[in-house]
């Protein structure tokens, strides 16, 4: 027992797995513990029997809860450090740097690099500048706490030791409406990302659940489960308290307290009073000691140092001097410092032999022969039910609607290429399962005649046609008579052939063998891992399949498969027995979940308009919202919520966008189309609806009064004066400012609406609107809800009495904002999304910021796609290179031509991109723009007629009749220049041939409508027919040959300007 009087810190963790597999739990005794005496982790391998979760929910035992009292602040750090280390977690301290986040802390960052394991918990308070209030705002400090947890490897059942974890700290979670919510996680500076979740109590995001993939940009292996509490949050909603200040942090102590001064002085600093010019040499400063200690070896200070840059870089943003282009410059600094530390700490942790241990990978199950072979004895005769379900933690809303329809064309493949008879298949989702259900599939494969390929004859016969040893063996093989034998070619070579019957196959044996594989190919967006080398899109925690009531065994994912699936989360029946295939539906509705997801819209339709009739509104549904909504939950339950009608003082897109994009609530409205003071929530599950209302409220009126906050912080002013605040945000370290850049914009607009033929009486309103453009990226609002750039501008604008017009052209710079969004519709916001989009394109592939095949980090796709759809939606004839042009010669540093050729090559890609995208067939697509894409309104508008008319009869047959002559020409000395000489001409269908030339050619333009030039040409099909069936092109008299190979030219040539037919079929 001596050990116990070490004054030591843990700094590791002794987790190993318990005999049960519900926990990782720490020795009863320690006085024998090797693990001690080496201090070091046990070599653990993470859980993986599906059993772990098939008990999602228990109620806590009264050692875990603990908690019949609301905690105090410091009460919930004693209840977190307690409940962790319970599991096994040791218990660190905060980093002694300013950090923006837990993740940040070396005991996350370079602690999940490597094999070793590591399980820890610990408080973080993390530093973020921008979230600076000076204590006014009720939810938002500059100072936050964060509790942290690291479990490496995952054991298999995080989530549920999270949930135990809010049972500790007092929480009911059968009464909570706790949500797993869709949360890709990245941080550019640390090249770290990983998938999981933002976990939602009422509404509430409580905590951050990330599976890291990647760290100092090399991925992880294990991977490591990251849990980040927002401890502010989660106490003053179980202390029902409405600012942090009255969060009581102690017996007789509150967190103002302690704290308020705090706030105002380091906001003060942060937002007023923080010097530019020095932070910016700190950040220097600390980049070029992190890298002068990497050459030393020292990752661990070399990481501090790291730190110290982030924070300088924060602090600069918070004062509004890191811009869009320049925040990527920064981050491509911190991110690479972040990869030498991550390499070099991987270096000394093997040079020191991975003192703390290494994780063993996992075993995968087995799937015995001798188990199907016991289950075959089973099978009926009729044809019953198959049902696979695919159970998962929470997957993203979107993934839910392919991965269920995948699965469902995958298992019906399957079917037919086995030969299996079947009925309906039929595909089910929600966040947590994916099922098809198959009616009536025959319990054997049908039997098939299929022909077999043997050796080849010269092999199988002897001379005189006698079978040999070969011919033998393959006969008696197959079990066919030799004279059943008979010859067939393959390529060049005969063979023997037979026709054998494949023998019917057990249902269970195919599905057994194919499952896998099917499983295999399902595909996502974003894929993880966790424990295997599967990759899904969030970790795979059972695998329920029966055909029948037979279990149909495999495993997948270190999944074996079973007859047992999951209830809903915070239910005591959270195990579910699946009697049989057939049984599946009524107990998935017994219950409580619905699997059907056009059936979790129409409740939610249902319930959601019933409820807005209540109130006398009427409810917004966004189709968007609504589906993924949908399949957030697997029961769902709506609720309506009311907030102060004081805050309809706000602008309503404010409102509404904090209502949908951040809280997925629908709005109410009256019968004016005004907001009403009403939202409608969707909870899941079994809940107490009173509590999830009252906590969907108070999150609501949190978030409203941020942004009152915002909007009040704006409005102090008038909107022109944000103007100059726009000289402190850096567009690019090579182009300038943002107020750089809207003087440029200022420079081209009167060049652009001439060149766009816009009327001149509208150049006053646009040059005002320039003058303004991009003003709102200084606003507090705008800053906080970036979404709303254009629509706030466009709100300040009239607010401070600008015309209708000056504000439209304000909104209308930002569009469209994505594919398929709406455009500019009057023609000030057209020019100035026009000139905009210019500005961005030539200015930063000047600046040398062209994208890459796989990274665009200033969206110029984006970019340039939507300034091909606004000049061919708005179908504005314009000189594309001109324009090109013209941004080039106000940009801050000569830009050369090659420069604006690359952006126009560019361009173009994304022109032809979205007439594919609209139904162009590329080869079209690539005739039009080889000659037009210098006008793309024009390009576009030629190219949807040219697909209509490449479908018909006659163009066709222009097609052939310009083929011939460029065939010939092709290759040929021509001579550029050369006349067409009339009395050189000897046959009758020359002349006719260059009759109608000559009536024609002039009618032939560059401006052409495509059908002009099609019935134009079309006078061309018969004298050259008549041309090429009765004269010689290539005779030997030199002056004769010459003038014919000039008339086919002078023909070949009439479509240039108009389009390529040589990337026509039949060309």
């Amino acid at each position: 027992m001596a050990i116990l009087h070490l004054s030591l810190p843990l700094i590791v963790s002794f987790l190993r797995p318990h005999a049960s597999p519900r926990f990782f739990l720490l020795p009863r005794s320690l006085s024998h513990s090797p693990f001690l005496s080496r201090r070091r982790f046990h070599r653990t391998s993470a859980v993986s029997s599906a059993a772990v979760h098939h008990q999602s929910y228990r109620k806590p035992d009264d050692d875990v809860t603990r908690a019949a009292s609301v905690p105090t602040f410091q009460q919930a750090i004693q209840r977190l450090q307690e409940y962790w280390a319970s599991v096994g977690c040791a218990v660190m301290q905060p980093s002694n740097t300013e950090v923006g986040a837990g993740t940040m802390n070396p005991c996350t960052f370079l602690r999940v690099l490597g094999p070793e394991p590591w399980n820890v918990a610990y408080v973080e308070p993390s530093i973020r500048p921008d979230d600076s209030r000076y204590g006014e705002n009720p939810n938002r400090l500059q100072r936050h706490t964060q509790f942290q947890v690291i479990l490496k490897p995952d054991p298999g059942n995080s989530q549920q030791l999270f949930i135990n974890s809010l049972s500790a700290l007092g929480i009911d979670v059968t009464a909570h409406d706790i949500r797993f919510v869709e949360d890709n996680w990245e941080s550019p500076v640390l090249g770290a990302w990983g998938l999981g979740w933002e976990i939602w109590m009422d509404g509430m995001e409580i905590t951050q659940f990330t599976y890291f993939q990647q760290a100092g940009s090399l991925p992880l292996s294990p991977v490591s489960v990251e849990i980040t509490y927002g401890l502010e949050r989660i106490i003053m909603l179980l202390q029902e308290v409405d600012h942090f200040k009255k969060i009581l942090y102690a017996d007789g102590i509150t967190y103002g307290e302690l704290f308020l001064e705090n706030e105002k002085e380091m906001s003060s600093y942060y937002l007023e009073h923080a010097s530019v010019d020095r932070l910016q040499k700190h950040f220097d400063y600390f980049d070029e000691e992190a890298r002068s200690l990497l050459a030393l070896g020292l990752p661990i200070p070399a990481y501090d140092q790291l730190l110290k840059t982030s924070h300088a870089f924060n602090i600069l943003d918070a004062r509004g001097f890191i811009g869009v282009t320049e925040r990527a410059r920064y981050f491509g600094r911190m991110r690479s410092l972040a990869r030498q530390c991550a390499q070099l700490w991987l270096a000394t942790r093997e040079s020191l032999g991975h003192p703390l241990g290494v994780v063993s990978e996992p075993v995968p199950p087995v799937c015995h022969r001798a188990a199907l072979e016991k289950v075959a004895e089973k099978v009926p005769e009729d044809p019953r039910s198959f049902i696979i379900e695919i159970g998962t933690e929470e997957m993203p809303p979107q993934d839910v609607i392919n991965a269920s329809e995948q699965l469902r064309v995958l298992v019906l493949e399957l079917l037919e290429n086995q030969r299996l008879r079947h009925g309906a298949v039929k595909a089910f989702g929600t966040p947590r399962r994916l099922v098809v259900l198959v009616d009536a599939m025959s319990s054997k494969q049908l039997e098939e005649e299929v022909e077999v390929r043997g050796p080849p004859a010269s092999k199988a016969f002897d001379d005189q046609g006698n079978p040999t040893k070969a011919a033998d063996g393959f006969s008696r093989r197959y079990g066919v008579p030799l004279e059943k034998l008979y010859r067939k070619v393959s390529g060049k070579t005969e063979y023997v052939h037979a026709r054998v019957t494949e023998p019917a196959r057990l249902a269970l044996e195919v599905l057994s063998e194919d499952l896998p594989g099917i499983l295999a190919k399902i595909s996502f967006p974003k894929s993880m891992r966790w424990n295997s080398s599967v990759m899904f899109s969030r970790p795979i925690r059972w695998v329920m399949a029966l055909h029948g009531d037979l279990v149909v065994p495999f495993s997948f994912a270190g999944i074996s498969s079973g007859n047992v699936s999951c209830g809903l989360r915070n239910t005591a029946s959270a195990s579910l027995f699946i009697q049989n295939a057939e049984s599946y539906e009524d107990a998935m509705r017994n219950s409580g979940i619905n699997i059907e997801i056009e059936e979790r819209k129409k409740i939610i339709l249902e319930k959601s308009n019933a409820l807005a009739k209540s109130v006398n509104g009427r409810l917004v549904v966004p189709q968007n919202l609504l589906n993924e909504v949908a399949n957030l939950v697997e029961a769902p339950v709506p609720l309506i919520g009311k907030f102060k009608e004081s805050f309809l003082e706000l602008p309503e897109e404010l409102l509404t966008i904090v209502m949908q994009k951040h809280q997925k609530y629908f709005s109410i409205i009256d019968e004016s189309g005004q907001l009403l003071p009403y939202f409608i929530a969707v909870a899941n599950g079994a809940i107490n609806e009173d509590v999830v209302k009252k906590g969907n409220e108070a999150v609501l009126r949190a978030r409203y009064e941020d942004a009152k906050f915002f909007y009040e912080v704006d409005t102090r002013k008038r909107f022109s004066e944000f103007r100059d605040q726009l000289q402190g945000i850096l567009f690019h370290e090579k182009l300038g400012t943002m107020l750089d850049k809207m003087n440029r914009l200022k420079k081209m607009v009167s060049k652009l609406c001439l060149a766009l033929e816009i009327d001149e009486d509208l150049l006053p309103v646009v040059e005002d609107a320039a003058s303004l453009a991009m003003s709102d990226l200084a606003t507090a609002v705008v800053t906080e809800f970036t979404a709303l750039s254009g629509i706030m501008a466009r709100h300040y604008a009239l607010r401070d009495g600008y015309s209708e017009q000056i504000a439209e052209a304000l909104l209308e710079i930002t569009l469209p904002r994505f594919s398929g969004d709406v455009i500019p519709k009057t023609d000030a916001g057209m020019v100035l999304a026009i000139a905009d989009r210019l500005d961005s394109l030539v200015g930063l592939f000047a600046a040398g910021c062209q994208p890459s095949s796989t990274n665009d980090p200033f969206g110029l796709r984006r970019i340039s796609y939507g300034l091909v759809q606004i000049l061919v939606e708005k179908d504005k004839n314009v000189n594309f290179k001109r324009a090109l042009e013209l941004a080039a010669s106000v940009q801050p540093t000569k830009v050369e031509a090659n420069t604006v050729e690359d952006v126009y090559q560019f361009v173009t890609r994304r022109l032809e991109q979205l007439l594919v995208d609209n139904g162009v067939s590329p080869e079209v697509v690539r005739s039009v723009l080889a000659e037009r894409g210098n006008n793309p309104c024009l390009a576009a508008r030629t190219a949807y007629k040219m697909e209509k008319l490449s479908k018909g009869e006659i163009f066709p047959k222009i097609v052939e009749a310009y083929s011939r002559p460029t065939r010939i020409v092709r290759g040929k000395d021509v001579g550029v220049g050369v006349e067409v000489d009339e009395n050189a001409f000897e046959t009758s269908q020359e002349r006719a041939l260059w009759s109608t030339y000559t009536s024609i050619k002039d009618r032939i333009h560059t401006g052409i409508e495509i059908e002009e030039f099609t019935e134009v040409s079309m006078q061309l099909v018969e004298p050259l027919e008549d041309f090429f069936n009765n004269v010689f092109v290539m005779v030997e008299e030199e002056r004769v040959r010459k003038n014919r190979l000039a008339l086919l030219n002078n023909i070949a040539n009439l479509p240039t300007g108009v389009i390529d037919l040589s990337f026509l079929p039949g060309f």
